[in-house]
Protein backbone atom coordinates (compact mmCIF):
# COMPACT_ATOMS: atom_id res chain seq x y z
CA UNK A 1 0.00 0.00 0.00
CA UNK A 2 1.03 3.28 -1.06
CA UNK A 3 1.83 5.98 1.52
CA UNK A 4 -0.65 8.54 1.85
CA UNK A 5 0.38 11.86 1.04
CA UNK A 6 0.77 14.58 3.10
CA UNK A 7 -1.58 17.75 3.85
CA UNK A 8 0.05 20.43 1.35
CA UNK A 9 1.23 23.50 3.79
CA UNK A 10 2.28 26.81 1.92
CA UNK A 11 5.29 27.11 4.41
CA UNK A 12 7.18 24.71 2.12
CA UNK A 13 6.40 26.28 -1.27
CA UNK A 14 10.14 27.61 -1.98
CA UNK A 15 8.18 29.92 -4.24
CA UNK A 16 7.42 31.87 -1.04
CA UNK A 17 10.61 32.21 0.41
CA UNK A 18 11.98 33.70 -2.40
CA UNK A 19 9.16 35.89 -2.63
CA UNK A 20 10.07 36.65 0.91
CA UNK A 21 13.53 37.30 -0.04
CA UNK A 22 12.80 39.31 -2.66
CA UNK A 23 10.60 41.64 -0.86
CA UNK A 24 13.53 42.17 1.94
CA UNK A 25 15.85 42.76 -0.68
CA UNK A 26 13.71 45.29 -2.11
CA UNK A 27 13.39 46.89 1.35
CA UNK A 28 17.13 47.03 1.91
CA UNK A 29 17.53 48.80 -1.28
CA UNK A 30 15.11 51.47 -0.50
CA UNK A 31 16.31 52.21 2.67
CA UNK A 32 19.75 51.91 2.33
CA UNK A 33 19.90 52.66 -1.59
CA UNK A 34 20.89 50.40 -4.88
CA UNK A 35 24.65 50.08 -3.87
CA UNK A 36 23.63 48.04 -0.83
CA UNK A 37 21.84 45.09 -3.05
CA UNK A 38 23.99 45.33 -6.18
CA UNK A 39 25.50 42.17 -7.08
CA UNK A 40 29.93 42.83 -7.46
CA UNK A 41 30.96 44.08 -11.14
CA UNK A 42 27.31 44.66 -11.74
CA UNK A 43 26.68 47.75 -13.91
CA UNK A 44 25.35 50.75 -12.04
CA UNK A 45 21.83 51.14 -12.78
CA UNK A 46 18.98 53.30 -10.62
CA UNK A 47 16.01 51.82 -9.36
CA UNK A 48 17.19 48.12 -9.11
CA UNK A 49 15.32 47.60 -6.01
CA UNK A 50 12.28 47.76 -8.12
CA UNK A 51 13.53 44.44 -10.15
CA UNK A 52 13.39 43.08 -6.87
CA UNK A 53 9.95 43.39 -6.10
CA UNK A 54 9.16 42.43 -9.26
CA UNK A 55 10.33 39.14 -8.75
CA UNK A 56 8.81 38.82 -5.51
CA UNK A 57 5.41 39.53 -7.40
CA UNK A 58 6.75 37.13 -10.05
CA UNK A 59 7.88 34.27 -7.12
CA UNK A 60 4.60 35.00 -4.74
CA UNK A 61 2.03 34.48 -8.14
CA UNK A 62 4.28 31.45 -8.58
CA UNK A 63 3.70 30.11 -5.35
CA UNK A 64 -0.19 30.65 -5.26
CA UNK A 65 -0.47 28.90 -8.42
CA UNK A 66 1.15 25.60 -7.23
CA UNK A 67 0.14 25.70 -3.66
CA UNK A 68 -3.42 25.95 -5.09
CA UNK A 69 -2.72 23.09 -7.81
CA UNK A 70 -0.69 20.88 -5.09
CA UNK A 71 -4.42 21.99 -3.13
CA UNK A 72 -6.77 20.42 -5.32
CA UNK A 73 -4.66 17.62 -6.54
CA UNK A 74 -4.60 16.69 -3.02
CA UNK A 75 -8.59 17.24 -2.53
CA UNK A 76 -8.63 14.81 -5.13
CA UNK A 77 -6.67 12.19 -3.95
CA UNK A 78 -8.48 12.21 -1.01
CA UNK A 79 -11.92 12.39 -2.16
CA UNK A 80 -10.93 8.76 -4.54
CA UNK A 81 -9.57 7.00 -0.94
CA UNK A 82 -13.29 7.77 0.84
CA UNK A 83 -15.19 7.28 -2.79
CA UNK A 84 -13.79 3.41 -2.56
CA UNK A 85 -14.76 2.76 0.78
Amino acid sequence: MAKKPSKPAAWKNTFFWLAALGFVIFVIGLIRGDAAIRDPGQKRENGIALFYLLAAIVMLVNGLISHRLTVMQYQENESNDHGDL
